[in-house]
């Protein structure tokens, strides 16, 4: 990720030839395509805990679509503040 945003400094100052710009844009695109891999792979380990039972764990894979809602229809997480009421 370090490498992929010092590229990305480096194309929008707009410092580099067209060579050096076109070079550097492929090695991102290099990195970009790496980092959604390692993402994809990661996604297709991670294991939701759906609930506790008394026989154990419930557990479902992560598919993308997964949330935290509660049986009930409420989810335990509370919604993001409107915008006019953050503190900074």
């Amino acid at each position: 990720m370090e490498e992929l945003a010092a590229l990305v400094t480096e194309l929008e100052s707009g410092q580099t030839t067209l060579s050096e710009a076109l070079e550097k844009f492929e090695r991102g695109m290099q990195l970009v395509r790496l980092c959604d891999a390692t993402l994809s792979e990661a996604a297709t380990k991670i294991e939701i805990v759906r609930r506790m039972t008394e026989e154990g764990v419930e557990i479902e894979a992560y598919d993308g679509t997964a949330t935290i809602d509660r049986e009930d229809g409420t989810n335990p997480v509370p919604e993001k503040p409107a915008a006019d009421d953050r503190l900074f």
